[in-house]
C-alpha cells in the first residue's frame, strides 16, 4: 500500500522528515519496505528557469533556426541556437540551463555548452513535451509577461514534490489502509513519546460541517433485501455534474500513489476512498430504472458485464447491487458496464457501503478480480465512515464538477453495530508485554487509538473497541495495540533468557540433507525451491501415470495452477527447466529436497488418515556435463550419468548391495533403472519420455532421478559405520573380456562377483562395452576389471590365478559367457 508524505501530513501536523517518519511507521507495525521520491514532472525542473528573449535574428547557416540571446536575470544573456518557429524577441520562456537534465521519451540527455551549424548555444529554450508539461512540440512554451524573470521553472509552475512510503500492511490491520488510518497511528506515537510538548497532536479530520442537501429533485429509493451481506447501505444524489479532467492538485495526489487519474468523478471517488478507508462507487443515476437501487443476490450463472467489457456468469452466492431491471455492479468488488460513469454523465448516485466481508472475498476470488474496494471490504471496513465519507465525496463534486445535492442521505442501516467490549487487565498486560507501562500512560495511548474507557475498575479496565478496528477482540490484542505505539524498541532485553534443550534425532535430517546438497552444489547441480501447490490439470493429462483423485485439494485456491498439492517433484522441476530454455540456458543441472502428498479415500476411518505425505529428492539434467571450454570435449548428459550420482548418494548415506532392474516405455520413461534395497524401492533413473516433454514444449532431452528420501532416513539408524587401518599390502588388478548375451546386464555380473568371490574381491568396474557386426547381433563384449587384496599377506600368483579361475566358471556356467 502506497502513503503519500504530503497528504499524510494534512492530517497530522508535523515537521518530521521522509526518513524519520518512515522509522516511526515501521516502529508502529507499519513496516515501510520502501521510500521513494516523487515528482509531478520527472525531474523537477531542476534546472530551468524563465528568462526573456532580448535578441533574436536569422542563423546565417541554417535557414530553420534563430540565433537568439536570453536574459535568465543573472549574469551575461545567454547565447542559445533554437529551431522553434515561434520564437520571437521579447517572449518569456523556459530556459534549460548548461548542465540541466532533460528526460524525454526518446532518451535523456544533458544540456552542455556546443556549437550548433558554426554559432555557440549555451542552453536551450524549451517545449511543453520536453520538459513533460504536455505533449505539444509545435513551438516553445511562451509565458504571460509578468512572469518574473529568473524564477526556477519549479517555483513559478507549482511543481510538486512528494515522498511515498511502500507499506506492507498486514491484514489484520485494516484500520491503517488509508492516509487517516496511517495518520492516526502517527499521532498516536508522536503523543506518546513526547511527553513534553505544550500541546497535543491531534488527528485533523477534513471537515463536513458545511454539508446540506440542495433540493430533493432526484431521490433514489433504497431497498436492502439481503441485510446479513449489506449491514448498512449509504446513498445520496448529485445532479448537474460536468465530468471533466481533475485539477491538477488531485491528478497529483492520485499518482503518486500508482493510480492513474481518469475523470474528475472517479479521481474523487478514489481520493476519498485513499483518504478515509472507505470504497464508494458512483453510478450514472439517469440509467437508475425505476429510481430504485436494490441489494440483493441474483440467479445462479447470470450473465454480467463489468466495467471491462468482460461478461461474467454470476453465482446465487454474490451480491449485486441492482435496478429495478437488472443488475448494475458487484457489491464491494467491481462496478458494471451499463451504469457506470461516462463524459455525458449530468446526474450521478453516490453509494457508500459496509458489506459483510467473507461475501465479498468469496466473490472476489471466485470471479478472480482484485481491486481497492474488494482489499478493504474483505478484510473488514468500518461501518461508522459510511456517512462521513458520502458527504465528503459529495461536498467533493460540488466544488469540482459542479451540480447540487439532490436529495437526503439514504442510510439504510436497520441494527446499528456496537462496539466490541474487552476487560484489560493491567497486571496481565504486564505479564504478557514482559515491562510495567505506567497506567495513565496505557490509557493515553488507548484514548489517542480511540478506545473508550467505560470502567476503569483499579487493574482491570472495560474498553470499548473502536469500530474500524475488526481484530481487536481480547486482551492479547489491546496489548499489542499498547505495545506497537509505545514501541517495541523501549522493551529492554533481560540480562538473561531461558530455553529448554533439545535433542537431535539420530541421524540428523538436516545435517544428512545438507550433506548432500553440498555434494551435490559441488558436483554443478543447482538447488531450486518450487511451490507445494501445482495444477490439477497436469495429473488429469498423465492419468496413465498418476490418480487424479490422489490429489489434495485445496477448498478455495488462489486461482486454477494453485488447485492442488503436488505428487511428484517432476512437473514442477520441469517448469523450471522450461523457463531456463526460453531464456537461452540449455545446460541445467537442479536438484531438489520436497515433499509430496496424497489423498486416499479408503483411509478414511477413526484410526487412518486419509492423508499422506514424503520426502523425496529430485535431479534433472539437460544439455552438457560440464560448461564449454577450451580444455574440455563436449559430452551430454545421459542416464549413466544421473545413475552414477544417484548411486553415489545412496553409497554417501551408508547402503550397500543395491539391485538393480530396467526398463522402457513407461508412460513418465522412455528407459529408466530403478534402484532398490532389499526389495524396497529407493530411486528410479531415467530418460523423460518425449510425450511428457512436449506437454511444457521442451525440445532438449531431459535426465530425471527421484531418490525416496524418507525411505532411505527411516533405514539410516541401522547402519552401522566402521572404521579400519589402511591396508599394508598392495592391491591387485586383473581383466577380463567376456562375450554375453545382450540380455546379460553389467549389474548381473557385477552381483555374480561379488557372491562367489566374498573374501578377496574388493572393487568390479567395466571400462569398455562393444557391440557391432564383428559379433552376433545378440552378442555384445564386455571388458572389466578386477581389484583383490588380501589384509593379512600379498597375493600370490597361485591365489590370484584361482580366484580369477572360479569367477570364469561362475560367469560360464551362471551366466554362459564365453572369454575372448
Amino acid at each position: 500500500m502506497k502513503i503519500s508524505y504530503n497528504w499524510l501530513k494534512q492530517y497530522v501536523n508535523t515537521i518530521l522528515e521522509p526518513q524519520t517518519m518512515s522509522e516511526l511507521l515501521t516502529d508502529c507495525g507499519l513496516e515501510v519496505e520502501g521510500l521513494e521520491k516523487f515528482e509531478s514532472v520527472k525531474g523537477g525542473l531542476a534546472g530551468i528557469v524563465i528568462g526573456q528573449v532580448i535578441a533574436c535574428e536569422k542563423h546565417p547557416n541554417a535557414d530553420k533556426l534563430s540565433l537568439t540571446k536570453v536574459n535568465i536575470g543573472s549574469g551575461e544573456p545567454l547565447a542559445i541556437v533554437c529551431g522553434a518557429p515561434n520564437v520571437a524577441m521579447g517572449q518569456k520562456v523556459l530556459v534549460a540551463t548548461i548542465g540541466t537534465i532533460i528526460y524525454s521519451e526518446k532518451g535523456d540527455f544533458e544540456i552542455k555548452k556546443s556549437k550548433i551549424r558554426g554559432e555557440v548555444s549555451e542552453g536551450m529554450i524549451c517545449a511543453e513535451d520536453e520538459l513533460g508539461l504536455g505533449t505539444s512540440h509545435a513551438g516553445i512554451m511562451v509565458l504571460p509577461d509578468d512572469a518574473p524573470l529568473g524564477t526556477p521553472a519549479k517555483e513559478y509552475l507549482n511543481i510538486e514534490e512528494d515522498f511515498v512510503f511502500e507499506i506492507g500492511l498486514t491484514p489484520n490491520r485494516p484500520d491503517a489502509a488509508s492516509h487517516i488510518g496511517v495518520a492516526r497511528d502517527v499521532v498516536a506515537v508522536l503523543n506518546c513519546r513526547d511527553e513534553t510538548a505544550s500541546e497535543k497532536y491531534k488527528l485533523n479530520f477534513p471537515s463536513v460541517d458545511d454539508f446540506k442537501q440542495d433540493d430533493n429533485s432526484l431521490p433514489i429509493h433504497v431497498i436492502v433485501e439481503d441485510a446479513a451481506a449489506c449491514p448498512r447501505y449509504s446513498g445520496i444524489t448529485v445532479s448537474g455534474i460536468t465530468v471533466a479532467e481533475s485539477p491538477a492538485w488531485l491528478k497529483n495526489k492520485l499518482t503518486a500513489i500508482g493510480l492513474r487519474p481518469i475523470n474528475n468523478i472517479v479521481d474523487i471517488t478514489n481520493y476519498v476512498l485513499f483518504e478515509t478507508g472507505q470504497p464508494l462507487h458512483a453510478f450514472d443515476a439517469d440509467k437508475i430504472t425505476g429510481q430504485k437501487v436494490i441489494v440483493k443476490k441474483l440467479n445462479e450463472g447470470q450473465a454480467f458485464v463489468t466495467l471491462d467489457g468482460v461478461e461474467r456468469k454470476l453465482s446465487a452466492s454474490d451480491l449485486m447491487i441492482c435496478n429495478e431491471s437488472e443488475g448494475m455492479c458487484m457489491a464491494g468488488v467491481f462496478g458494471g458496464e451499463q451504469s457506470g460513469v461516462t463524459e455525458a454523465t449530468k446526474n450521478i448516485f453516490l453509494e457508500s457501503a459496509w458489506f459483510e466481508a467473507t461475501t465479498i472475498r468469496k466473490t472476489s476470488k471466485r470471479h478472480n478480480l482484485k481491486t481497492d474496494a474488494s482489499f478493504r471490504f474483505e478484510r473488514g471496513t468500518d461501518p461508522e465512515m459510511t456517512v462521513y465519507a458520502l458527504k465528503r465525496a459529495a461536498m467533493l463534486f460540488k466544488e469540482i464538477a459542479g451540480g447540487k445535492i439532490s436529495s437526503a442521505i439514504v442510510d439504510e442501516y436497520p441494527k446499528p453495530v456496537n462496539r466490541k467490549k474487552v476487560e484489560f487487565s493491567i497486571s496481565r498486560f504486564s505479564e504478557l508485554a514482559g515491562i510495567s507501562i505506567p497506567k495513565e500512560k496505557i490509557i493515553s495511548i488507548l484514548k489517542s487509538l480511540d478506545f473508550i474507557i467505560e470502567n476503569d475498575g483499579g487493574d482491570v479496565l472495560l474498553l470499548a473497541v473502536p469500530t474500524n478496528k475488526v481484530d481487536v477482540t481480547r486482551q492479547a490484542d489491546v496489548t499489542e495495540e499498547v505495545l506497537r505505539i509505545y514501541s517495541y524498541n523501549n522493551i529492554e532485553i533481560g540480562a538473561s533468557i531461558k530455553s529448554s534443550l533439545s535433542y537431535n534425532p539420530k541421524p540428523d535430517p538436516e545435517k544428512v540433507q545438507d550433506s548432500i546438497a553440498e555434494y551435490l552444489t559441488a558436483n554443478g547441480f543447482y538447488e531450486i525451491l518450487t511451490n507445494s501447490l501445482t495444477r490439477a490439470e497436469y495429473y488429469e493429462a498423465n492419468a496413465a501415470a498418476f490418480v487424479p483423485e490422489h490429489c489434495v485439494k485445496i477448498y478455495n485456491p488462489l486461482s486454477k495452477d494453485l488447485s492442488v498439492m503436488r505428487q511428484t517433484l517432476l512437473f514442477s522441476g520441469l517448469e523450471a527447466i522450461a523457463y531456463n530454455q526460453n531464456r537461452k540456458q540449455t545446460d541445467l543441472k537442479f536438484y531438489e529436497f520436497g515433499k509430496v502428498y496424497f489423498y486416499n479415500a479408503a483411509h478414511n476411518n477413526e484410526t487412518l488418515s486419509p492423508y499422506s505425505e514424503k520426502k523425496q529428492l529430485v535431479l534433472f539434467a539437460v544439455g552438457q556435463k560440464l560448461p564449454e571450454s577450451w580444455d574440455t570435449t563436449k559430452s551430454k548428459t545421459d542416464v549413466h550419468f544421473l545413475k552414477g550420482l544417484s548411486d553415489i548418494i545412496i553409497k554417501r548415506l551408508g547402503f550397500v548391495g543395491a539391485q538393480y532392474t530396467t526398463g522402457t516405455s513407461t508412460y513418465i520413461f522412455s528407459e529408466f533403472v530403478r534402484t532398490t534395497l532389499n526389495e524396497m524401492a529407493v530411486c528410479e533413473t531415467g530418460a523423460l519420455s518425449p510425450a511428457l516433454l512436449k506437454q511444457f514444449d521442451i525440445k532438449n532431452e531431459v535426465y530425471y532421478a527421484c531418490i525416496e528420501w524418507d525411505s532411505l532416513l527411516s533405514k539410516m539408524a541401522g547402519i552401522s559405520i566402521t572404521a579400519a587401518d589402511i591396508p599394508k599390502f598392495p592391491e591387485v588388478r586383473r581383466d577380463l573380456a567376456l562375450l554375453v548375451d545382450k540380455a546379460v546386464r553389467y549389474s548381473d555380473i557385477e552381483q555374480l562377483a561379488y557372491k562367489t568371490e566374498k573374501k578377496l574381491l574388493r572393487k568390479v568396474n567395466i571400462f569398455d562395452i562393444y557391440e557391432g557386426d564383428k559379433l552376433d547381433a545378440n552378442k555384445k563384449s564386455y571388458a572389466l576389471s578386477f581389484i583383490l587384496q588380501d589384509t593379512e599377506k600379498t597375493l600370490t600368483d597361485d591365489v590370484i590365478d584361482g580366484v580369477m579361475k572360479k569367477l570364469q566358471t561362475a560367469f560360464m556356467n551362471d551366466l554362459k559367457a564365453q572369454l575372448r
